[in-house]
């Protein structure tokens, strides 16, 4: 018996070597064929990337007393910083950009040896995995800089990297050609890839072939419809090539976070085109990996859309999403899929219950009860709420008038019913009633006029709550 155990033991090692050599031998087949596809997909690029000198207001905008600190002690070491990204495109179209990314040549551990050296402080040190380091200069201000780098080995999101300095790799490594440019800190504008001839033309195109780069990262799906919806001037200005490689690896998207998505097409149903560019999406087959149903009502979100334009409102991005669902189900479907704050949840749900518009007298009287038949301390969040339906729904005329009307203060509270209502848990359904004749009145019933009505009411209750007691047994 000694003996199996000491063969089965054995072979247990001998499996975990084999498994350890495999996976060695996997990985650096990955690393060989990431190379080569990375060869083969050579985009073309300029000889000479410095395609201009910038001196606009926008550029000069970025440089506070930080930055030039920031800048003077990457100069002293030998080191080169660069803006990148996102930041460039916006400075070249006119616009102050809100974010600033740097790149350098310098290695993570350079770059600490150096703020070190500097007494300068390092703060979120999660990035450095992935050659990040966030300065801190003066105490004031916080600049994330990036070592460049490649990515070796990619699963669809996240990717293994090694440091690099040659910019060009850095470049090639992004999604855009919009995004994949460089401004130094004397203004020179460095585009490997003519991502600043596609930002003049307005064209969307991917740093070399797209479905390379949107197996990389399937994020990328999202980004090019945003992105789209910030430059183009036209919604059906597509590349069809590139459209196609989007439907090809559109199941991709289940490997995304739905908090990743819900960022994204967030941005898309702000933005320029969202109905068209939110049409084309789900026309790439998203669907049923963005929290949709299978057959989302794009009609009624059709309607809904261009009814605000007309209106000449802004619906917020879920009011939209929910104008493609039915019920509460699919709501909470969509919130499962997309992990929805609290809010956008609470008001995506608000909306589907209340959408449907009851005939009444007085047509403003549903909406008041909306909110005043709620706790005092959620009023103004009901009231925000009411709005946007009354958007939601094109009523114009009653969004005046309750955007005019002055929430009135109700003339009891629980202190006072506590003498005059036999069970505590009774208050809140006591008071809800009350309420309700107080509304219908218009608010203009007093305290003493309304505790009036309180012993039928508890009446009504007691009677309501025995016939539960005799279920319950």
């Amino acid at each position: 018996m000694l003996n199996a155990l000491a063969q089965r033991t054995i072979n247990l090692f001998c499996c975990d070597i084999i498994t350890v050599r495999k996976y060695g031998l996997t990985r650096r087949i990955h690393e060989r064929v990431w190379k080569k596809t990375r060869m083969d997909d050579q985009p073309l690029s300029r000889v000479d990337p410095v395609i201009t000198k910038l001196d606009s207001p926008e550029f000069r905008s970025v440089f506070t007393p930080e930055l030039e600190k920031l800048a003077s002690l990457f100069k002293k070491y030998n080191y080169e910083l660069r803006i990148a990204g996102g930041a460039v495109r916006d400075i070249l179209m006119g616009k102050q950009p809100k974010d600033l990314d740097f790149a350098t040549d310098a290695t993570p551990q350079q770059m600490k040896d150096m703020f070190m050296s500097e007494e300068v402080r390092m703060i979120n040190e999660k990035g450095e995995k992935h050659g990040t380091i966030t300065a801190r200069i003066n105490d004031m201000e916080n600049f994330e800089v990036t070592t460049l780098r490649i990515d070796v080995l990619t699963n669809g999101r996240h990717a293994q990297v090694e440091f690099t300095n040659d910019w060009k790799l850095d470049a090639n490594r992004r999604d855009l050609t919009i995004n994949s440019m460089f401004l130094d800190l004397d203004g020179r504008v460095y585009d490997y890839f003519y991502g600043y001839d596609d930002l003049k033309e307005k064209r969307i195109v991917f740093v070399g072939k797209a479905s390379v780069r949107i197996q990389e990262d399937y994020l990328r799906i999202l980004r090019y419809f945003r992105f789209y919806g910030r430059i183009m001037d036209s919604p059906d200005q597509h590349d069809e090539a590139t459209i196609t490689a989007l439907k090809e690896n559109i199941g991709g998207l289940k490997q995304i976070s739905g908090e990743r998505i819900w960022s994204e097409w967030n941005k898309i149903l702000s933005g320029t085109f969202a109905l068209e560019l939110t049409l084309k999406l789900l026309e790439c087959g998203s669907s049923r990996y963005i929290g949709l149903p299978e057959e989302p009502d794009i009609e009624n979100f059709r309607k809904i859309y261009e009814r605000a334009q007309s209106n000449n409102v802004t619906l917020k991005p879920i009011s939209l999403i929910v104008s493609m669902l039915k019920d509460e189900y699919e709501v909470i479907k969509l919130h499962e899929r997309l992990k929805l704050s609290n809010s956008d949840r609470d008001l995506a749900i608000f909306l589907v219950q209340h959408r449907e518009c009851k005939p009444c007298e007085k047509p403003l009287k549903p909406y008041q009860q909306l909110v005043l038949l709620q706790q005092v301390k959620k009023y103004n969040i009901l009231k925000e709420d009411v709005k946007e339906l009354l958007r939601y729904c094109g009523a114009m005329q009653l969004l005046d008038e309750f955007e005019q009307w002055i929430i009135p203060k109700f003339p009891i509270n629980g202190n006072i019913l506590i003498k005059y209502v036999p069970m505590k848990k009774m208050i809140g359904s006591v008071l809800i009633e009350l309420k309700r004749i107080w509304i219908d009145a218009d608010f203009k019933l007093t305290a003493e006029q309304l505790m009036k009505h309180v012993p039928s009411i508890v009446s009504e209750l007691e009677e309501q709550y025995k016939i539960l007691d005799k279920e319950k047994n």
